[in-house]
């Protein structure tokens, strides 16, 4: 398979699956026993909180690991909403999060009388740092936007709004689900207060994430017992975690090689679609080199799609937490307007570090042959 569809999960590294693999059959304890298994399991779980906060430069105490992407935004969105409506009922988003902010935002509107922005960008698909905070009001507590968008690629100013809110009673909120790994966090620098990952974006494995906070007031998700500083309850996932800080490590040490392979990735694929009649769905001032968004005039993306995939290409025409749902992609919507024909035209394709110079070649063939076709 050629495999192009990595801003929805990209594969498992083998040295994280062989460590987690190794934990699965040697550690049998629960971290919540003071027992030798469970302290041992416990020992895992504290070095790898230390090691991802150590990548972050946090404190490794303000590091929740959850079960996702989803779950962290969640945690923080509704955690810190709920904790302190008393501040204020306003929050500030963009149109193009993901739906796991949007849908939260939605509910805290709908079932909690929370008064809800969402900004829309410009005519040109671009949002600025002034765009967002031209949005905060005096009862503003909470902005939350997307360091970069999964199905475009483009880099919102996180450290001017950031930086900005330092300011103002608001917190910010970052979902970093798509650049952790890819590009150097330091929330603190960045004027974050709250930020989401998760470890299958960056070759580890899925179901399994974190959110890092700030000095801020939680309420938590999942009551029950007093596990991740009494944010999470639940006994952790200790693979999972280990691993997912084993992916993050190995990312970081690569990282520059990593993102430089990408990009000329990119540049090898645009290279060689002269003679495609076709567009790129890319705003803003930078984006992120991982993801590429392009529509071919008149034809079905659900049925380009569906070809390639018959002939061992896997791509996507938008987020893959959409998947089965025939609405259009909100980003491109807000972006273009409901009635673009872009919407119906555009296809995501995807990178990581492990794709190579000879897929992209398979892929333009193959893509070529269809098109040539339809």
């Amino acid at each position: 398979m050629i495999y192009l569809d990595n801003a929805a999960t990209t594969p498992l590294l083998p040295e994280v699956a062989q460590e987690m693999f190794e934990i699965s059959l040697s550690v049998m304890g629960n971290p919540s026993s003071i027992h030798t298994a469970g302290r041992a399991a416990a020992k895992l779980i504290r070095q790898a909180r230390e090691d991802i906060a150590n990548l972050l430069h946090v404190p490794s105490d303000h590091l929740i690991f959850t079960s996702g992407g989803s779950e962290a935004n969640t945690q923080a969105l509704l955690g810190y909403a709920l904790a302190n409506r008393d501040k204020g009922k306003h929050l500030v988003t963009t149109a193009i999060e993901h739906h796991s902010v949007l849908n939260t935002f939605a509910y805290l509107r709908d079932r909690h009388q929370f008064d809800i922005t969402i900004i829309h960008p410009d005519s040109d698909g671009n949002y600025t740092a002034d765009m967002v905070l031209d949005a905060v009001k005096e009862d503003t507590i909470l902005v939350s936007t997307m360091y970069a968008n999964n199905e475009t690629g483009q880099v919102l100013p996180i450290s001017e709004i950031g930086n900005a809110l330092k300011t103002h009673k608001a917190v910010y909120h970052v979902d970093a689900v798509q650049v952790m790994g890819k590009l150097p966090i330091q929330p603190l620098d960045l004027g974050i207060d709250l930020l989401s990952a998760s470890a299958h974006k960056f070759h580890g494995p899925k179901g399994v994430g974190f959110l890092y906070y700030n000095n801020v007031r939680l309420d938590p998700l999942i009551h029950g017992g007093e596990q991740e500083n009494k944010k999470r309850a639940g006994t952790e996932n200790i693979p999972g975690i280990v691993g997912m800080a084993k992916a993050l490590s190995l990312a970081y040490h690569d990282m520059t090689d990593n993102y430089q392979k990408v990009t000329a990735l990119k540049a090898h694929l645009l290279a060689q679609l002269t003679g495609l009649t076709y567009y790129l769905n890319q705003f803003g001032t930078k984006t992120m080199p991982h993801v590429i968004n392009i529509g071919f005039p008149g034809v079905n993306h659900n049925l380009l799609l569906m070809k390639l995939d018959l002939q061992g290409v896997a791509i996507s025409t938008g987020s893959a937490c959409t998947a089965g749902d025939i609405a259009s992609s909100h980003v491109l919507e807000a972006c273009y307007g409901p009635n673009s024909p872009k919407l119906k035209e555009s296809v995501r394709i995807s990178f990581s570090d492990l794709t190579t110079a000879t897929e992209i070649d398979n892929f333009i063939e193959i893509l070529t042959n269809i098109l040539s076709h339809t």
